[in-house]
C-alpha cells in the first residue's frame, strides 16, 4: 500500500507486517550477492557510555548482509579511540573506525585544507562526509545506509526496512528515507520537524507559491530523521551541510540529482526514541535553536538556487504566515494527543514556535547578510579532480589507524 498519489508523488512503503524480519533479512542476503551493503555510524565517543549505543551493536551484531560497517567517531583521544576499538571489536562485520580527531585523518584535513576544500565546522555533517569518502575509497559496497547512535529503541529491523528499497536489484530506487511516528513516555515528540519544518514549508508555499521542491519537502513524513539510504553512486555527486541543515541537505540535493520516481520512504519503526536537544531560549548557538536557524537557512538556500528572490519584505510576511500556520498546527497536535491520551504542553509548545518565528527572521537576516556564505561541503567529485589520489590516501589512513 504506498501512497502513490501523496502530494510530491514520492512512494511511501508502510510497515504493514510486523513479523518479516527473519525473511526480509535472508532476502537482503541474497540481494548482497549483486548489490553489498554498508552502514555507516556517526557517533561521538560520548555515545560509547550512553545507554543507547550497546543495544545497537548487540542488535547489528546479528544483522547476516551486510558487507561492512564504517564507523566515525568525533571527539575522542588516544585512549578513548583505543576504548571504541574494543568496544566495537566485538561487531563480527568488517568494520573500520574513522578516528576524525586522530593525525592520520587530521593530516587528510590540512591536504584538503590547502585546496579550499576542507569541511570548516565540526559536527555530524563532517562525520559523514568523511565516512562516505572512506565508502567510496574501499570500494566494497553498492548501497550504503546511515542512521545515528543514540536511538533508545533500536532493533535490527530499522536498517533492515531501511535497506530494503535501495537493495533490491528488482526496485528502482536510488534514495530511501526512514520514517516513524515521534511518540514517547507518553507524548508527543519530534518538536523541530512538527512545529517548524512542515508549518515553514506551507507558509513558503503561500508567500512564494506553489513549487515543486516545496512539494517534495512536504511529501516527506519525517523530513528531519537521521535514517536513510542510498545507491553508493550518489555519494560522489551530493554536497552536504555541515551545520543542522544535514538532513534537509541530503534531501535536496537528491532531489536535484534524481527523479521522483526513484526516491521513496519506508516505515522504519513502530516507536522510536532518541536524545532529546534542549530548546536553547537564552542561546542561539546551542540546541534546538540552533538547529531551527540552520534548517531555515538551508531551505532558504535551496530555493535561492532555483530562482526565488529574498528581501526583508519577504521575511516579514514569511514570519507572520509561519507563525498562524504552526499555531493552528499546535491545535490539530493537541487534539491528536488527546483522542489518544497523550500528554501535549499547549504553553510550551506556543513557547517553541514563539523561538522558531524569531529564529526565521534571524536565518533570514543571515542569509541576506552573508551572500558569499558556502555552508555546504564540496562534493567527492570535485575532491577527486583537485586531489587524484585522496581515495588512496583516505583508505591507507583509515587503514592505519585501526592496524597500528
Amino acid at each position: 500500500m504506498s501512497d502513490f498519489f501523496q502530494n510530491g508523488a514520492i512512494t511511501t512503503l508502510h510497515r504493514l507486517q510486523h513479523n518479516r524480519l527473519a525473511e526480509m533479512e535472508n532476502e537482503l542476503l541474497a540481494f548482497s550477492k549483486e548489490r553489498p551493503m554498508a552502514l555507516v555510524l556517526p557517533s561521538l565517543y560520548s555515545e560509547l557510555q550512553g545507554p543507547a549505543l550497546n543495544n545497537i551493536i548487540e542488535q547489528i551484531r546479528e544483522i547476516p548482509y551486510l558487507s561492512q560497517i564504517v564507523i566515525g567517531l568525533d571527539r575522542a583521544d588516544r585512549s578513548e579511540f583505543n576504548h571504541a576499538r574494543e568496544f566495537f571489536s566485538k561487531l563480527p562485520q568488517p568494520h573500520k573506525i574513522l578516528w576524525n580527531d586522530g593525525p592520520n585523518l587530521q593530516a587528510i584535513d590540512r591536504l584538503l585544507a590547502e585546496e579550499g576544500l576542507a569541511p570548516i565546522e565540526p559536527g555530524k555533517g563532517r562525520n559523514v562526509w568523511y565516512c562516505y569518502g572512506y565508502v567510496l575509497a574501499s570500494r566494497q559496497a553498492e548501497a550504503v545506509a546511515l542512521h545515528d547512535c543514540d536511538i533508545l529503541t533500536y532493533n535490527r529491523e530499522l536498517p533492515a526496512r531501511l535497506f530494503y528499497p535501495v537493495a533490491n536489484p528488482s526496485f528502482n530506487y536510488e534514495f530511501c528515507k526512514g520514517y516513524y511516528y515521534r511518540v514517547a513516555d507518553n507524548k508527543l515528540n519530534g518538536r523541530v520537524c512538527r512545529l517548524l519544518v512542515t508549518p515553514l514549508i506551507r507558509a513558503l508555499k503561500q508567500v512564494i507559491g506553489n513549487m515543486d521542491y516545496l512539494n517534495y519537502l512536504d511529501s516527506f513524513r519525517y523530513a528531519l530523521s537521521g535514517e536513510f539510504a542510498t545507491r553508493v553512486d550518489s555519494l560522489k555527486e551530493i554536497r552536504i551541510p555541515s551545520d543542522w541543515g544535514l538532513e534537509i541537505g541530503v534531501l535536496s540535493e537528491i532531489y536535484r540529482n534524481h527523479s521522483s520516481n526513484h526516491i521513496c520512504q519506508v516505515e522504519i519503526a513502530d516507536a522510536y526514541d532518541h536524545k532529546h536537544q534542549e530548546l536553547s531560549e537564552e542561546d542561539a548557538s546551542l540546541g534546538l535553536s540552533r538547529m531551527s536557524t540552520d534548517i531555515a537557512k538551508a531551505i532558504y538556500r535551496k530555493l535561492a538556487t532555483q530562482g526565488v528572490i529574498f528581501n526583508k519584505e519577504t521575511f516579514r510576511t514569511l514570519k507572520a504566515t509561519y507563525y498562524r500556520t504552526a499555531l493552528d498546527a499546535i491545535e490539530a497536535y493537541y487534539n491528536d494527543a488527546c483522542i489518544n491520551g497523550l500528554k501535549l504542553d499547549r504553553h510550551q509548545e506556543e513557547k517553541t514556535v514563539e523561538l522558531f518565528t524569531r529564529n526565521i527572521m534571524r536565518a533570514g537576516d543571515s542569509f541576506l547578510d552573508n551572500p558569499m556564505e558556502t555552508p555546504f561541503m564540496p562534493s567527492w567529485n570535485r575532491v577527486i579532480s583537485a586531489v587524484p589520489d585522496i581515495m588512496q590516501r583516505l583508505d591507507e589512513a583509515v587503514e592505519k589507524d585501526n592496524t597500528q
